[in-house]
């Protein structure tokens, strides 16, 4: 089977950084050491050449992802390799945080791409949920990566079919914690809002789904592929939570145009080299910070605070403030632990330079 590159994404822009005697093709799906590729003569298992390998070294972002696209070398013994990941144009990349023993956050700085090449990001939240009908917090988390990464964010507010009342009360709600974003009730099952949904791919555009387990991704891709390309598990009665029905990230072009990569059920999600994607989500913080007395306004007990101000007459929900001081504390540790994470590789690069000169004939008495 031959597949025209052209609408899976592939662009003149994107030719002119091809090397030279390699052939292009895109990332479908990972595995440890190897990639499925979709190259215009068919699909392909590669294996990571040298210089892949040697680039990922102490950084997983340079690790080849889905969606990514690649160049590809010939072999003598008559197979591909992946010699090259082209540069990215987006990458929706999560950061290694985690909660340590004593409650305090945890990592090494680093992150691992979830996907690559990506213009819309499809953040999945079931409108039932096990203790609330939606976590406002973790899309507000999805929404600012999602801005972070180069894409477009759009709420999905899925299983509307299960939702009994109060539908449009919880699209508001969800609308507030995103503001300026997208937010459609979908129910893949019967077909409400999947038009709307594949409104946003079109030609070549490629969007990820991204939600925990039992948000119905899988069903969502299923419903806009038109085939059951991605198995699904209901949602367990007992406590109202997803099983994990996908594992793996997979790239699948749609019939009627665009591209859409599934993904597995996200527990925790840590931010990465966060920038404007906080203030986004946090518009309207950002607006009431400006109105502050000071400038350096920590918003605890300041005079003359206007998010206070707001917080008070019940404007601003304490869940909001809350969730915005969550994210900008991890915003900044991350940014601590990756300029950390850096000197530390600069350092490294020095030791092995100064090692060599050392050990150059040059420099010998």
């Amino acid at each position: 089977m031959s597949f025209d590159l052209f609408l899976l994404g592939w662009t003149d822009l994107r030719a002119a950084e091809l090397p030279a005697d390699t052939v292009p093709a895109r990332v479908a799906r990972v595995d440890r050491g190897a990639a499925e590729v979709i190259a215009a003569d068919g699909q392909h298992h590669v294996k990571y050449g040298a210089r892949v390998r040697r680039s990922s070294v102490g950084d997983p972002v340079a690790l080849p992802c889905v969606g990514d696209w690649v160049a590809l070398r010939w072999l003598p013994e008559g197979r591909y390799e992946l010699d090259e990941v082209l540069p990215r144009t987006t990458a929706f990349v999560r950061g290694g945080v985690s909660r340590d023993s004593v409650g305090g956050l945890s990592g090494d700085g680093q992150g691992q791409v979830l996907a690559a090449n990506v213009d819309v990001v499809f953040v999945a939240e079931p409108s039932m949920h096990s203790t609330d009908f939606a976590d406002l917090g973790r899309i507000e988390r999805l929404v600012a990566l999602a801005w972070e990464s180069g894409g477009t964010p759009v709420v999905l507010v899925t299983k509307a079919d299960l939702f009994e009342s109060g539908l449009e009360e919880l699209l508001a709600d969800v609308r507030a914690a995103a503001p300026g974003v997208d937010v459609h009730a979908v129910s893949s099952l019967r077909g409400e809002g999947v038009t709307l949904a594949a409104g946003y791919l079109h030609g070549s555009r490629t969007a990820v789904v991204l939600g925990p387990s039992g948000a119905g991704k899988s069903t969502l891709v299923n419903a806009l592929a038109g085939l059951g390309v991605m198995e699904t598990q209901q949602v367990r009665a007992a406590d109202g939570r997803g099983r994990h029905t996908t594992v793996h990230r997979e790239l699948i072009p749609l019939a009627g145009g665009g591209l859409i990569i599934d993904t597995p059920g996200i527990r925790r999600i840590g931010l990465y080299d966060i920038g404007e994607g906080v203030d986004l989500v946090f518009a309207d913080i950002e607006e009431l910070a400006r109105r502050c007395r000071f400038a350096d306004c920590g918003h605890v007990s300041e005079p003359g605070c206007a998010v206070l101000a707001s917080l008070e007459n019940g404007e601003l929900p304490e869940r909001r403030l809350q969730s915005w001081r969550k994210l900008q504390r991890e915003a900044a540790w991350m940014a601590s632990r990756t300029d950390a994470r850096l000197r530390k590789e600069q350092q490294n690069k020095w030791k092995i330079i100064h090692k060599e000169m050392r050990r150059s004939p040059r420099n010998r008495p």
